[in-house]
């Protein structure tokens, strides 16, 4: 294997991320590229079709008994919210609905997200901009981890435990990193949210509900498609901070393993980064990727060169709000 090195802070530079350039110089050679921008037609029903699949689940899985609903939470359920999760990710780039429709999007993220049984589609647009406007950006960008996690979660058994404590880090990390004022549609998110729960246990009692939550926060953590989380933005290799993943596993996420396609073109909705890379080959084909989530999940623990402090981190500039 060679000697290994323990990483003990982030991979500093003092570069503009690689998505701006990359974006002008592919639109420069395929303008045609622009066509494929604009709002998914079909994303409204097949999110529909899935919050109203896990409502159905609910009143299925109401007499089961406590090992079954985990069992199912993890095996289904949860595998259904991990997947909203990404549909919302889509959704906070306004392509359910168009940039002209923000409200709309904003909304249908809020309805999107009753499966998932915790509110989470206001707060997650309201980071998520910056994620893409100041990518690894100290301070700024908080799906890098904090000193904290880079230093401790270090070893096999303690990168496993964070692995699974993924949902905790991410809903915290922002309060820490950088904390924001609560907005209104927060709160409105958050009194939907609750509301739907407390329908759901009046209904059918508390199991639905902690199947909901439970399979959020399972599939969140250790789990073979938050193999996306790690696949990313992990620097596997040096001088790369953003990777494509280009198996089966997109069926189910919306295509979110178009991540380095993503990037370039946010705007483009997940169901379409494929006909980027097909148009825009010469600028994919010979970047690193991933072949596997799970594999990606196997490395990260038991690679000793890799580990939460394995993220470029950057200095940028906080552009001024129009």
């Amino acid at each position: 294997m060679g000697n290994r090195v323990t990483r003990d802070d982030f991979e500093w530079v003092y570069t503009e991320q690689p998505h701006t350039q990359r974006r002008k110089e592919i639109l420069a050679k395929y303008p045609e590229i622009k066509a494929l921008m604009g709002p998914d037609p079909h994303l409204k029903w097949i999110v529909s079709g899935m919050v109203f699949m896990q409502l159905l689940a609910c009143y299925l899985v109401k007499d089961l008994s406590w090992k079954w609903i985990f069992f199912w939470a993890y095996a289904f359920g949860g595998c259904i919210n991990h997947s909203l999760t990404l549909a919302i990710h889509d959704i906070s780039h306004n392509v359910a609905f168009g940039n002209k429709q923000a409200r709309w999007n904003r909304w249908f993220a809020v309805f999107a997200n009753l499966p998932i049984g915790v509110p989470y589609s206001a707060s997650f647009k309201k980071y998520h901009i910056d994620h893409h406007r100041y990518l690894g950006g100290d301070s700024l960008d908080v799906d890098i981890p904090t000193d904290f996690e880079g230093w401790f979660f270090c070893t096999p058994l303690r990168k496993l435990l964070w692995l699974f404590l993924q949902p905790l880090f991410y809903s915290l990390r922002p309060l820490y990193v950088n904390p924001k004022a609560i907005t209104q549609m927060e709160i409105l998110n958050a009194l939907v949210q609750f509301s739907t729960d407390l329908i759901i246990y009046y209904l059918w009692g508390l199991k639905p509900v902690i199947y909901l939550i439970a399979g959020t926060i399972l599939c969140l953590g250790f789990h073979p498609i938050s193999g996306h989380f790690i696949a990313e933005h992990y620097m596997f290799l040096k001088g790369y901070e953003t990777y494509s993943y280009y198996g089966p596993l997109n069926w189910l996420t919306f295509n979110v393993g178009y991540h380095m396609e993503h990037h370039d073109f946010p705007s483009i909705p997940g169901c379409r980064l494929p006909m980027v890379k097909k148009i825009a080959a010469e600028y994919y084909d010979n970047l690193p990727h991933h072949q596997s989530w799970i594999r990606v999940l196997w490395d990260f623990v038991f690679d000793d060169t890799l580990g939460p402090y394995s993220r470029v981190k950057r200095l940028c500039k906080l552009a001024k709000e129009s």
